[in-house]
């Protein structure tokens, strides 16, 4: 009865979360056209719902393979035009269902928590800056919705009784929807180990066997993808071949860590070839970091403010697609609220992460006061313009926390995934945008708060193992 009851709670916060979602789509349908980025993903995403594949036509006629962004995301919604037709609003209503997924996977993380589930599930599918990024043909709101529901699976796996086939099947369902999100954002890979780790039981045998397993399957489920790209590409790319590109803008400095349209170099001016060129690029970022490696360090702190100090990412994509039908006042209104919600989390989320003072034992305590005293710093910075201090001292207590309890899949995960972020955009160059797949799992942490794990009922008690196995309420 009570499984039963979790579960239409779930299907309520999905359901919730796909109505706001569709809404939004049924406003944008008509109105805002892809743009920026999402200008090209609807343009392969055409050609490959045509069946030419991920080819690009040029204006002269010439047609060449091409893989400079990522195939995942042209892929999923290629695939709904070949069904569908090609139309903007499809690719809205696949962002639509799959981040209304996302909504029902924290909910489920969250089930054995009882309150704190559907605090988390109801903070994702009306957070703000999730719900008005739904019509833009971009990647990070669906990466980061798959990326939750390979969560999900982990923590599935994790709660399954030991010697149960599920648990096998859950731990392989996690590292294929890894595997699918790193097609989507390939910077998700190195999460792979931290997912398996979390997915499997506390003996370090198993965590090293869940880690290898899960890595394999991601990188399994990218292998024809990356031998297509050698095939074709004159080069082995694992997914994209786009990472020169960024680092070169990711060295300017008058960019002031965001982004800016990339200074080709001189010895780059001549390089046509798209694989060839990226190389070009990245040997000369490389060689402008060696130049100057402290003049590279001091880029750092403002790539880290423009990926995490304002949300904004919806707004900006609204008004750069239709400034009529989504105007100045708007996108101001937008990004002070997504801000506003999202600060509200952050602060939620690194109260919950400070670690209790142990009894004993004076060097824990010490370690744990310090990590308060990281938090509450935290805080601080959080109601201040320089919201990434926040993030980077989220990271640490979630780090803390994930240790001490034992590398639990959400808290794990969420570490995994903002320490990921700030490192691949403090090197690269940051955004808005960057901050999305990172939401769902602060408002996940943040809703677990103090809640103590739901009682067992009898009913449920009656259904567990003689030998102690732990009844799931996944």
């Amino acid at each position: 009865m009570v499984k039963r009851r979790c579960w239409r709670e779930s299907w309520a916060v999905f359901g919730l979360a796909l109505v706001v979602r569709l809404a939004t789509v049924v406003w944008a349908h008509g109105r805002i056209p892809p743009t920026a980025d999402g200008t090209y993903y609807q343009t392969i995403a055409e050609r490959i719902a045509a069946g030419h594949g991920y080819t690009w036509l040029w204006p002269d006629g010439v047609v060449t393979y091409a893989a400079h962004y990522p195939i995942g995301y042209p892929a999923i919604i290629g695939a709904a035009y070949a069904a569908f037709g090609s139309s903007p609003t499809v690719a809205m209503g696949i962002n639509a269902i799959v981040g209304a997924l996302g909504a029902l996977a924290v909910h489920r993380m969250l089930a054995r928590l009882g309150p704190a589930a559907p605090v988390g599930g109801v903070l994702v599918a009306l957070h703000p800056a999730l719900v008005a990024y739904t019509p833009a043909v971009m990647t990070e709101g669906l990466a980061g919705s798959v990326l939750l529901l390979a969560t999900w699976s982990a923590t599935v796996a994790r709660q399954q009784p030991r010697r149960a086939g599920g648990a096998s099947f859950f731990l392989v369902l996690a590292g294929i929807l890894l595997g699918v999100a790193t097609l989507v954002r390939p910077q998700l890979v190195v999460l792979a180990p931290f997912l398996g780790c979390a997915a499997a039981r506390p003996a370090w045998r198993q965590r090293l066997f869940g880690a290898t397993l899960v890595t394999a399957l991601a990188l399994a489920t990218c292998v024809p993808w990356t031998l297509r790209n050698c095939s074709r590409m004159n080069r082995c790319a694992f997914v994209s071949v786009n990472g020169g590109w960024n680092l070169l803008i990711g060295t300017n400095p008058n960019a002031r860590g965001a982004y800016a349209a990339i200074d080709v170099p001189a010895e780059c001016r001549e390089v046509f070839d798209e694989a060839g060129k990226d190389r070009c690029f990245g040997a000369a970022a490389q060689r402008r970091i060696r130049e100057n490696p402290a003049g590279w360090l001091s880029l750092v702190p403002g790539k880290l403010a423009a990926t995490f100090d304002y949300c904004g990412a919806a707004g900006f994509y609204l008004h750069h697609a239709n400034a009529a039908a989504f105007g100045d006042r708007a996108k101001l209104v937008l990004g002070v609220v997504e801000t506003a919600f999202n600060r509200l989390v952050l602060i939620a989320a690194l109260l919950v992460t400070a670690p209790t003072l142990p009894r004993r034992a004076a060097g824990r305590r010490r370690a744990a006061r310090v990590a308060r005293a990281i938090a509450w710093i935290g805080a601080a910075f959080a109601l201040s313009p320089w919201g990434y201090v926040a993030h980077v001292a989220l990271t640490v207590t979630l780090g803390v926390r994930a240790v001490g309890k034992a590398f639990e899949p959400v808290v794990t995960l969420a570490f995994a995934t903002l320490a990921s972020t700030l490192v691949v955009h403090g090197a690269f160059f940051g955004g808005g945008r960057y901050q999305v797949p990172v939401l769902g799992f602060l408002a996940a942490v943040a809703a677990t708060g103090r809640f103590r794990q739901c009682a067992r009922t009898r009913s449920i008690a009656s259904s567990t193992s003689q030998s102690g196995s732990p009844t799931t309420l996944v």
